[in-house]
């Protein structure tokens, strides 16, 4: 464990934030969701991030000269996503203060950077990262193996709708929604 992690009291790591990773998928705005019910049981602010990236192969057209990316454009299109995903779940948690913050990079990299400082770090397993599908999700992965917190991790619903949803007991200190 690094030393800004190590020295990190007890009682600071309660008072920390939950730091939750929004991807506008639905798997991630369960993510946020949970974070702010866990946050008003604690009594936690929510640090909401989402990323972006510009993919190498973005940048290249077939001629090899690079294509214009609008950076900004995408900054403004991953913030407008991330406030639209905290004005639905503060209607249902009002009392609970979430923080927003676009970061451009890796969001496994950054949520791992912020988990640093977290009581707990959310994520959802299979939202939009590079290829949907992976049986955990490459971000959720990284987070859960690297973190220097607690991780939740956030599954999607089983195919059984009246199932209740439970907290299964995952490793070391992690748990998995359902």
């Amino acid at each position: 464990m690094n030393k800004a992690a190590s020295s990190i009291s007890e009682e600071e790591r309660r008072s920390a934030p939950i730091v939750v990773g929004v991807d506008g998928s639905n798997v991630s705005r369960r993510a946020l969701a949970w974070a702010a019910q866990e946050a008003e049981i604690r009594g936690n602010t929510v640090l909401a991030i989402s990323t972006y990236q510009i993919p190498a192969m973005a940048t290249a057209d077939l001629g090899f000269s690079l294509a214009s990316v609008d950076v900004s454009e995408l900054a403004e299109y991953t913030q407008r996503v991330l406030a639209t995903e905290i004005a639905e779940v503060t209607t249902r948690h009002p009392k609970v203060r979430i923080e927003a913050k676009v970061v451009e990079g890796s969001a496994a990299q950054v949520l791992i950077d912020a988990s640093q400082l977290a009581s707990v770090l959310v994520v959802g397993s299979r939202g939009h990262g590079g290829f949907v599908g992976l049986l955990l999700g490459s971000v959720s992965q990284q987070c859960v193996t690297h973190a220097r917190c607690p991780v939740v991790a956030v599954v999607r619903p089983s195919a059984q709708p009246d199932q209740a949803e439970a907290r299964q007991p995952g490793p070391a200190g992690q748990a998995t929604v359902s």
